[in-house]
């Protein structure tokens, strides 16, 4: 559980500098059944819990947070922390078929 914390601290001093955020990222959140705003990811990087750690992602150390957006709405999103930076790599609203309820662990198919 400390290795969580350790990388949620990570991950929100490095979106307090600045988030970047990539290509898939930008596809997901723009979908006109998602339209997830930066602000909304804003949100879910200072407020929202780690759900997931990547240890050993290809990208760096990264993460899934959950957090809440417009209307409480339950969001996704994939993030690595840097130096001079957040990378975000990918947000969206999670399934709930693919998801628990609280949408904090994977359903097992």
């Amino acid at each position: 559980m400390n290795e969580r914390k350790e990388i949620l601290d990570l991950v929100r001093l490095a979106g307090k500098k600045k988030c970047l955020y990539l290509p898939h990222a930008i596809r997901q959140m723009s979908r006109p059944d998602r339209m997830i705003t930066t602000d909304e990811v804003r949100s879910a990087i200072e407020n929202g819990e780690i759900v997931e750690d990547y240890l050993k992602d290809l990208r760096g150390h990264s993460c899934l947070l959950l957090g809440k957006g417009k209307n409480k709405r339950m969001i996704h999103i994939v993030c690595s922390p840097k130096d001079e930076f957040l990378a975000v790599i990918t947000a969206y609203i999670p399934d709930p078929n693919e998801w628990s309820k609280d949408y904090k662990v994977r359903v097992k198919k």
